[in-house]
């Protein structure tokens, strides 16, 4: 007889496959499972998922104690230009915040080439309101209350779903947006609004607006994505919590995420992040380099001191998201990444990607041009068939593929040609991983890389030589790492005021209110979620730079009374972080206090994966061997492993092939992998 309620549920949908994982919380056992994604209703894959979890665990719907998920609807919204039709209230003069941005082509843009972007909402649905706040929160202007009315009017008659709200300077003073936003919402109830004292309470009018602008446009369709979702679960007799996944690493329940879904987007890989530093701490492992390798592209995170690190400058669309994310670079470069040739005749690899459909030539789909996974698959380190034979792939159409395109033109073999296009791709991403470490001052030999994602364990040997890794880790479920972290996640908030502080001249008695004001609103939001005060974690942060700068750097904030002491830390803090990242420092200039943070965690209880029974030896014979190009230009006879086979303990030598269901990790002449208690394998180079 099942223990009532004991099983937690995580779901990630991502664009051609949903991954589901469900857990075991007595008896420590984890069941996996892989489906179609359904993106024209991604509601009907999370629900095809969680029964066909339930039927292959065999527990009853009623059993299941938490449900999380990770959804790209928010992210999709954004990238596709399909959010809710949304105006933008802004204070008069302004109506071109977002067309005039920053005025500045990005560093990384061709100079001549570069397109501005398009912006979410038109001129025309953008409209003034008189009123005016000053930077120090002084009310210059009051605001009219007569337009309120006719301005209700036009956006009743315009039809639009959604209301962002960015008055200038309402981070200092919110009484003009509380005003209008009270007003909207007796008027228009049946209109989303978003605030951006309520959104992003920092300053810079255009970050600050865009990420207003975003959380409205995707407001309405989180909202009854959500709804969907929960009105689901309990038609499948599912009365478990749901929990939803941020882009901060951390998770929310569904009544925040519906008026807060800017902070879904880009939550995808997060959890990949999550998950992956999470495995890390448990083995002792508390540097980290991440790489998830999907199908279409390889997102890159950093994980310092067991913690995946964060961002307020990231871009989606080209466009501005200052939101707190995890800090993850993305690259088209994966296993559908189309291989071709350029005029001067060098192998190109991406961005272009096959995708799920025609997907790669050896799909069998009605692709003909040859890709990475194709590469892969003539030279023998991917299997016949994937997803233990679900997948049948065509090893005869992949070579044809890559014979007609890549080989013949440059007058090569298919072998060298495979072997050219997987030279390519892995520099590309060498080159990414050295951009989140080598160019921020850090040194590659200083980590561990953490493969993932279906192609990541195939090209994990490949990269941790060319970037010089101190070792490789191969999750045990690295092609669904995604929905296992979400069990690993806590309940996140961050909270942020700008407090512009010159040097010399910091407030402490101010410092210490607005850390008291966000700490309070902290407890409060975790105490409402359910999280009892023993299980609250606060940390403080401050955004510095110096006099003149145009960019802040975040650094801790101590703990405690606010005094010189504490302040001039964190500024000393914030001189070693210059240094590390820019390779010099001025303890004698002059430092300004920008934005003050909190990071709030209502600590979850995370769920472990099962532990592996240790091996009566090291030596474990293979299951099977094939065909495979590991060295040289010749195929040899390569042994080959059954990822679930292998115990605790077992240590195996390249050249070595290990098949599972979610992916292939392949080792190379030279190295070996030994598997840990938690069934990660870690791979090093043989000592020389």
């Amino acid at each position: 007889m099942q223990d009532r309620r004991r099983f937690a549920i995580a779901v990630d949908i991502g664009g051609t496959f949903t991954d589901i994982v469900i857990a075991d919380n007595r008896q420590n056992r984890f069941v996996v499972s892989k489906t179609s994604s359904t993106p024209e209703n991604p509601a009907t894959g999370f629900f095809n998922a969680v029964e066909d979890v339930l039927r292959l665990a065999e527990v009853e719907p009623e059993a299941v104690e938490i449900v999380f998920h990770g959804s790209t609807v928010a992210t999709n919204a954004i990238l596709e230009h399909k959010g809710a039709r949304t105006a933008l209230l802004t204070s008069r003069g302004f109506r071109h915040v977002l067309d005039i941005g920053r005025a500045e082509i990005p560093r990384e843009a061709n100079l001549y080439g570069w397109v501005k972007p398009k912006r979410p909402i038109r001129p025309r649905d953008i409209f003034e309101v008189e009123e005016r706040v000053l930077s120090d929160g002084t009310v210059a202007t009051p605001l009219d209350m007569t337009q309120l009315e006719p301005l209700a009017r036009q956006i009743e008659r315009g039809g639009y779903q959604a209301v962002a709200i960015a008055l200038i300077h309402a981070y200092a003073n919110q009484c003009h947006e509380v005003q209008l936003h009270e007003f909207l919402a007796s008027r228009l109830p049946h209109i989303e609004i978003s605030s951006s004292s309520a959104v992003l309470p920092v300053f810079r009018e255009y970050e600050r607006s865009m990420a207003t602008v975003m959380n409205a446009m995707v407001q309405p369709l989180v909202g009854r994505y959500i709804r969907l979702l929960e009105d689901g679960l309990k038609d499948r007799r599912i009365e478990a919590p749901l929990f939803i996944m941020k882009s901060n690493g951390g998770i929310f329940p569904p009544k925040e995420a519906a008026h807060a879904g800017a902070h879904m987007a880009l939550s995808g890989p997060a959890a990949g992040a999550s998950g992956a530093a999470f495995l890390g701490r448990l083995g002792g492992i508390e540097d980290m380099i991440t790489i998830d390798i999907g199908g279409t592209s390889a997102d890159i995170s950093l994980i310092r001191q067991g913690q995946p690190q964060k961002s307020t400058t990231t871009r989606i669309n080209d466009l501005p998201l200052a939101l707190p994310v995890i800090d993850i670079h993305t690259i088209g470069a994966g296993g559908g990444s189309i291989a071709s040739i350029a005029e001067n005749g060098a192998i190109l690899v991406g961005p272009e990607s096959a995708g799920a459909v025609p997907g790669p030539a050896a799909y069998g789909k009605g692709g003909t041009q040859p890709t990475v996974t194709d590469a892969n698959l003539v030279l023998g380190r991917l299997p016949p068939s994937l997803l233990d034979g679900a997948v049948t792939l065509d090893t005869e159409a992949a070579s044809a593929a890559i014979d007609e395109q890549i080989a013949r033109p440059l007058g090569t073999s298919v072998t060298e040609a495979a072997l050219g296009i997987l030279a390519i791709v892995n520099e590309t991403m060498n080159s990414a991983l050295k951009l989140m470490t080598v160019e921020r001052g850090l040194d590659p030999a200083d980590f561990t890389l953490a493969a993932f994602g279906g192609a990541g364990p195939v090209h994990g040997g490949e990269l941790m030589r060319l970037l010089n890794s101190r070792q490789l880790l191969v999750p045990r479920h690295p092609g669904i790492l995604c929905a296992t972290g979400l069990l690993s996640t806590d309940l996140r908030y961050d909270f942020a005021l700008t407090r512009l502080q010159r040097a010399g001249h910091y407030d402490l008695d101010d410092i210490a209110a607005v850390f008291d004001r966000l700490s309070g609103e902290a407890a409060a939001k975790l105490s409402a979620d359910g999280i009892g005060t023993d299980r609250h974690q606060l940390r403080r942060m401050a955004d510095l730079r110096y006099a003149g700068q145009g960019t802040e750097l975040t650094v801790p904030f101590s703990d405690g009374p606010i005094t010189n002491e504490t302040v001039a830390s964190t500024v000393s803090s914030f001189h070693d972080l210059h240094r590390q990242l820019y390779s010099f420092s001025d303890p004698q200039g002059a430092v300004e206090l920008v934005n003050l943070r909190l990071e709030a965690t209502g600590r979850m209880n995370p769920i472990s994966p099962p532990q592996l029974a240790e091996a009566d030896t090291s030596q474990l014979p293979p299951d099977d061997s094939r065909m495979a190009v590991l060295q040289g230009l010749e195929k040899q006879q390569v042994p080959v492993w059954r990822r679930e086979r292998l115990l605790a303990g077992h240590r195996i030598s390249g050249p070595a092939i290990i098949d599972q269901l979610d992916t292939t990790t392949v080792l190379f002449a030279g190295q070996h992998g030994e598997i840990d208690s938690w069934g990660n394998i870690l791979i090093s180079e043989d000592a020389s």
